[in-house]
């Protein structure tokens, strides 16, 4: 079961570093604008919120790599820490921003989080 949990951790990671990379660096471009569904204009106006936010989950996902990496306890807690920040992340955003955050943010990370704990 550690196995499967570290790769689900892994993959959790995985996207926050691609939404870092999409809301950091390609928020104006088709990928970025297709994420967002703004137009160009809007895309410009909103690329210095969209970078932070993309910080963030760099952070996100840098805290879950340190997780992956540190030995246990450490490492387990830190997992469990940075996972519950994913999903009050994404429930958050899911609520306020777009529901679609939901599948993509919050269910991955419920998802994790349940099979770090069960790991355990």
């Amino acid at each position: 079961m550690q196995a499967v949990a570290h790769i689900l951790v892994g993959l959790v990671a995985a996207l926050h570093v691609y939404i870092l990379v999409l809301e950091m660096f390609l928020w104006e471009r088709a990928p970025g604008r297709g994420l967002s569904g703004f137009d160009a204009d809007m895309a410009r106006r909103t690329a210095p919120l969209a970078a932070n936010q993309g910080l963030y989950n760099g952070f996100l996902a840098a805290g879950l790599i340190w997780g992956l990496i540190a030995a246990d306890p450490t490492g387990y807690r830190v997992q469990v820490f940075f996972l519950s920040c994913v999903l009050v992340a994404g429930l958050y955003g899911g609520l306020t921003a777009n529901r679609r955050i939901l599948f993509a943010q919050a269910l991955p990370g419920a998802i994790g989080l349940a099979a770090v704990l069960a790991a355990g």
